[in-house]
């Protein structure tokens, strides 16, 4: 995979953030020019990095469903909420990323959820409506570390793609760290799938149901 061409900063603001729960952290959010896919995506700088130590990064793909509306039929709300609260602790940034569905789509994801309906599995209903099961690509997140002067960390993901794609793209992971099982009635073929088609590092005894 070809380095990618270089990114700066455009902005940095202070972000308040209050989750349900009642959780507060502080973000410091940062913008970019000459991000390869041109999205607005976004890095939230949280907690403080001790002197000597690496950063832990978790890549977050957008989830409208999960994310803002608490959709059980994933575990993209909870993740990211573990994720805000890790990375507070240890230092290091979150990259929320403007990936909706893994890369499909928002309306396409509405679709292909009516497709798990009838039986089929989250990469299986892609698929069925001729999308890839996995369109996401990390390219602007390399850049995005690298403008951060980032170019090795700790991922918080159960994704080994993720980890994958940043070590092409010059990254230099060094250790994959897994979030919890954010398991519900609604999720858990979602989650099995992505055990079983991709690899995650889920516990499947967890995945009961």
């Amino acid at each position: 995979m070809p380095q990618p061409g270089s990114a700066t900063v455009r902005s940095r603001v202070r972000i308040p953030l209050t989750f349900p729960d009642g959780y507060r952290a502080e973000a410091e959010t940062f913008t970019f020019h000459g991000l390869a896919d041109g999205a607005e995506h976004l890095a939230l700088a949280l907690g403080t990095v001790p002197e000597g130590g690496t950063p832990l990064v978790r890549l977050h793909s957008e989830c409208l469903t999960g994310d803002v509306f608490g959709s059980d039929r994933c575990d993209c709300g909870p993740q990211l909420r573990e994720s805000v609260e890790r990375i507070s602790e240890a230092g290091g940034y979150l990259l929320y990323l403007r990936q909706e569905g893994r890369g499909i789509g928002l309306y396409n994801k509405l679709d292909a959820y009516a497709l798990q309906d009838s039986g089929l599995d989250t990469y299986d209903a892609n698929t069925a409506l001729g999308l890839p099961e996995d369109g996401r690509d990390y390219t602007a997140a390399a850049q995005m570390l690298a403008a951060l002067g980032t170019t090795g960390i700790d991922l918080l993901s159960n994704n080994p793609d993720k980890a994958a794609q940043l070590a092409e793209l010059g990254i230099v992971v060094r250790h994959r760290v897994p979030t919890g099982v954010h398991l519900s009635a609604s999720n858990v073929r979602y989650l099995r799938a992505k055990v079983e088609r991709t690899g995650h590092s889920i516990e499947l005894s967890r995945l009961v149901g």
